[in-house]
């Protein structure tokens, strides 16, 4: 079993005031910025749906003032005053709502906006979880920047992460196709965390490397790989219709062998904690391809 080893890249700094000592926090983004809190952040804006649900892991939902469309986890979530879309966020919106803090996602996010938002003076962290190890530690570094308790659900957490890869990861590896889109075509490459996941269940992306995060590909190409499992992402109204675009070729071991499957997207494509009951789901289709 993995022993939970988080790098949170904090220190505590003591400050004198007027004969008394107060703590400063200060907490490393995934772009090596430093954030120095010398208060736990009351008022909080996530500028991405996974950001939202991870605040609430941490403990900080209630200090949640703006999140973005599409934040609906937990139902709690869905109350919280809109600043826009991950990709169109309203600046004007954030200003009113005065945080003293705001979570971005590196990748979904306009840099040009963060570095607006950075310029406008606010405390803007930074995050890209990676594989399923950095989940933890985002949630761990969000906790302390807002003065709260995520050791349950960051052991939780771990539980889980360390069952499966006791059961899985030193399994017969198979080949498999992720498809998180239809038109165009397209999947993950080897450092999105999905493929970590992947990785998890002994299962080896085809794409892995190709150097796009999230690239779009060929069915030609999908064809060739002889891939032996084949996961949609895409949601009820959309997975069926997926899936059966794929069967008319009967020669890919993944069709001829029936191992097309459809996971719900909320619990695999969004990097929240929930995603290692996404990789409960993956690993238990990969083994059925076994």
């Amino acid at each position: 079993m993995i022993k939970m080893r988080l790098i949170v890249g904090f220190t505590v700094l003591f400050m004198l005031h007027a004969g008394s000592i107060s703590a400063a926090v200060t907490v490393i983004d995934a772009q090596g910025n430093s954030l120095i809190f010398k208060k736990p952040a009351k008022r909080i804006i996530s500028l991405a749906p996974h950001i939202t649900e991870l605040l609430f892991s941490a403990g900080a939902g209630k200090y949640i003032v703006g999140a973005v469309n599409y934040s609906d986890y937990p139902e709690a979530a869905k109350k919280i005053a809109r600043v826009g879309s991950y990709n169109q966020i309203n600046i004007e919106t954030i200003i009113a709502l005065n945080p003293d803090l705001i979570v971005a996602w590196e990748s979904g996010n306009s840099m040009h906006i963060i570095e607006k938002l950075k310029k406008l003076g606010f405390a803007v962290f930074v995050n890209e979880p990676r594989n399923l190890m950095d989940l933890p530690d985002v949630v761990k570094r969000l906790s302390l920047m807002a003065g709260t308790n995520a050791e349950k659900s960051i052991t939780v957490y771990l539980k889980k992460y360390n069952a499966l890869k006791k059961e899985y990861s030193q399994k017969k590896p198979v080949s498999l196709f992720y498809q998180y889109w239809n038109n165009p075509l397209m999947t993950i490459n080897g450092k999105h965390i999905i493929s970590d996941v992947m990785r998890l269940c002994g299962a080896k992306n085809i794409f892995n490397n190709l150097k796009v995060l999230a690239p779009a590909v060929t069915v030609e190409a999908v064809v060739a790989s002889k891939v032996e499992v084949i996961i949609v992402g895409g949601l009820q109204q959309q997975h069926r219709q997926w899936l059966n675009d794929w069967r008319k070729w009967q020669n890919l071991p993944a069709v001829k062998n029936n191992h097309l499957y459809n996971i719900n997207p909320d619990i695999l494509q969004r990097h929240t904690m929930r995603l290692i009951d996404g990789a409960k789901a993956l690993c238990e289709k990969v083994d059925l391809a076994r």
